[in-house]
């Protein structure tokens, strides 16, 4: 078994309704920006040719979920709901899972605040 995985970054600002104290939440309310790090994994056995999928092509097959997240106000995003990093892992993963039948994993970072949050499908009903 082998997995490949390719990474791909956008910057993005939204808002976020949070249930914690007064001064935090202000914050989270505020437009406000982060800079993002998702990691796409597949998982499987190599074809004929050895790989699991050619490099080139995995990289086109995510270039519109990155177009739709980059420099965009993530509270407009349509299918995403609150900007969360549960939810971008959740979304890209939607729109990913139909091009990509070996896929195993959407992680998505903010390196800033050395967090990560990974999401092991299937697709949500």
């Amino acid at each position: 078994m082998y997995e490949l995985s390719k990474e791909f970054w956008f910057d993005a600002a939204h808002t976020l309704n949070r249930d914690v104290d007064d001064q935090e939440r202000e914050g989270s309310l505020r437009i406000h920006g982060h800079s993002y790090r998702a990691e796409i994994t597949l998982r499987g056995l190599p074809d004929s040719n050895g790989m699991l999928v050619d490099v080139y092509e995995f990289e086109k097959s995510f270039e519109d979920v990155r177009h739709a997240l980059d420099h965009r106000f993530l509270d407009e995003v349509p299918e995403l709901g609150p900007a969360t990093m549960e939810n971008l892992c959740a979304f890209i993963w939607k729109q990913l899972a139909p091009k990509l039948p070996l896929l195993y994993c959407v992680t998505v970072y903010r390196d800033s605040g050395h967090e990560k949050c990974a999401y092991f499908g299937p697709v949500f009903a």
